[in-house]
């Protein structure tokens, strides 16, 4: 993690006795995210909606793929993001540059151009969060010393301010696009992440040392040829998946996505492990880190079909009407971030009071593996309760959300509180930018599992991936005293 401390802050508190800079990275993270979740939220819809009806009439089949495949490479861009910050720009510049790149993409969807604005909106906002999402998650971690017990309560209220922009967006986004149209909720996405860099440039100066200077820094000789690398890197990608695109068309651009999503990870880990800049004992704890980033793939592969089969589930099979009010479908997502803002608390309580009575690490993992998959099995409970049209009942669906919520908080923001923690020097923010492989990699293997779905075999899909994840839970909590142990005293 960064090289600033605690003593590098500046003196005061912010929220809940936390560090004065947690104020300014909870606002602007909630700007962020009001515009990613609010896009996702009408996404899959914008594709497979007709044109008549405003949107791009993609067929089903495939745009659910695509939801995903954009979501895996929204978090595939993490590791260049954190590897800038660590050698040239540090976090605090990167997140600013980041939320610039997001506000231009969601400016492109907000424009009626079809494929080709879309396709431009995109790709902007995957270039800006790989800049600004793992290096506001580093920042959250400066301000913290590694010893300091308030860590898991500060990153749960982090967490929480994500979900305030989520639930926001996820009300707003879906009424303007049923009432008004597709466009006018892209556009409210990007005057959210403007609020957002507008509040981080005012509250820069809360966050001291933490992220200012880049930890790593290339010497000036050799940036050049570096750059001159990279820029042939992204190249080659970029000529990769338009080839795919124009010889094997949107799924071709999906399994290639998929093929990345894997290799990445892999020969990240490899660099890390090989690299003389890390220690035995951080050599160690990368080995511990392994299962718990894997754990995380598989949570992220059930739980990020909130954006698609779960937006298919709640579009053409649930009763949307409640007291003969009909509400948008694009509502069902903002019962996460709700249930987060209700709940996120609480657990920060929990695990404060606990201190260091609570479970380990590898055993909240469990827990959020535990919970996702029995929210995927309480889709197939819900086919019970169908109305006379043969409707599922909303109350029942929406429960699916809920529990989707309590594994989140068992699993996610105590993943990027330990990532910090069990990070090596020299690849502090780079090892964030990893964490954020983990949902990359597991919305790429969901891409490829979507395939498996159809109304026909519905209860199929859901019960046996949620069975499935559960006994991957089970085998997590087995390794759970190797993984303590390789974790060299890190809680």
């Amino acid at each position: 993690m960064n090289t600033s401390t605690v003593a590098d802050q500046p003196e005061g508190k912010g929220f809940f006795g936390q560090p004065p800079g947690l104020s300014t990275l909870f606002f602007t993270e909630m700007w962020e995210r009001f515009s990613y979740y609010g896009m996702r939220a009408i996404l899959a819809l914008y594709l497979y909606t007709t044109v008549a009806e405003g949107g791009l009439g993609i067929d089903e089949s495939i745009a659910l793929p695509l939801v995903l495949t954009y979501g895996s490479a929204v978090y595939l861009t993490g590791v260049a993001g954190g590897w800038l910050a660590d050698r040239m720009l540090g976090s605090q510049r990167a997140i600013f540059y980041g939320g610039v790149l997001i506000m231009l993409g969601h400016v492109c969807m907000a424009i009626p151009g079809g494929l080709a604005a879309l396709g431009a909106g995109l790709v902007l906002i995957v270039l800006g969060t790989g800049l600004l999402k793992p290096n506001v998650s580093n920042v959250v971690g400066g301000l913290y010393s590694k010893e300091d017990t308030r860590r898991d309560a500060g990153f749960s209220i982090f967490y929480t301010g994500i979900n305030i922009g989520a639930f926001i967006s996820q009300i707003l986004t879906p009424t303007l696009q049923t009432n008004i149209g597709f466009h006018w909720g892209f556009g409210a996405a990007a005057v959210g992440m403007a609020l957002g860099l507008v509040q981080y440039a005012l509250g820069r100066g809360r966050l001291g040392a933490a992220g200012r200077q880049p930890v790593n820094p290339l010497p000036a000789d050799s940036r050049g040829p570096v750059l001159a690398r990279i820029a042939l890197i992204a190249a080659v990608l970029a000529l990769v998946l338009v080839g795919a695109g124009a010889l094997w068309g949107i799924l071709g651009v999906v399994n290639t996505v998929t093929g990345i999503a894997i290799i990445l990870p892999l020969a990240y880990f490899i660099v890390m492990f090989r690299s003389q800049q890390v220690t035995k004992m951080e050599r160690d704890r990368l080995l511990a880190y392994i299962p718990l980033f894997l754990a995380t793939a598989v949570f992220f592969m059930l739980f990020e079909q909130q954006a698609a089969t779960l937006v298919a589930v709640t579009d053409f099979q649930t009763d949307t009407s409640v007291f003969g009010y009909e509400f948008p479908v694009g509502w069902f997502q903002s019962i996460n971030p709700l249930a987060i803002i209700i709940l996120a608390p609480l657990f920060a309580v929990m695990w404060t009071k606990l201190g260091n009575r609570q479970p380990s690490t590898p055993v909240k993992f469990v827990g959020g593996l535990v919970f996702v998959g029995i929210a995927f099995l309480w889709v197939v409970f819900s086919s019970l309760f169908t109305n006379d049209e043969g409707l599922l009942n909303p109350f029942m669906i929406g429960f699916v959300f809920v529990l989707l919520t309590i594994g989140e908080l068992m699993l996610s923001p105590v993943g990027l509180s330990a990532t910090t923690k069990l990070a090596p020097q020299a690849f502090s923010s780079q090892t964030m930018g990893l964490y954020f492989l983990a949902p990359a990699l597991g919305q790429a293997v969901a891409a490829q599992l979507v395939k498996l779905y159809s109304d026909a075999h519905q209860n199929l899909y859901f019960g046996g991936v949620g069975l499935m994840t559960i006994v991957l839970g089970g085998v997590l909590l087995l390794l759970a005293p190797w993984i303590k142990r390789y974790m060299r005293g890190v809680l």
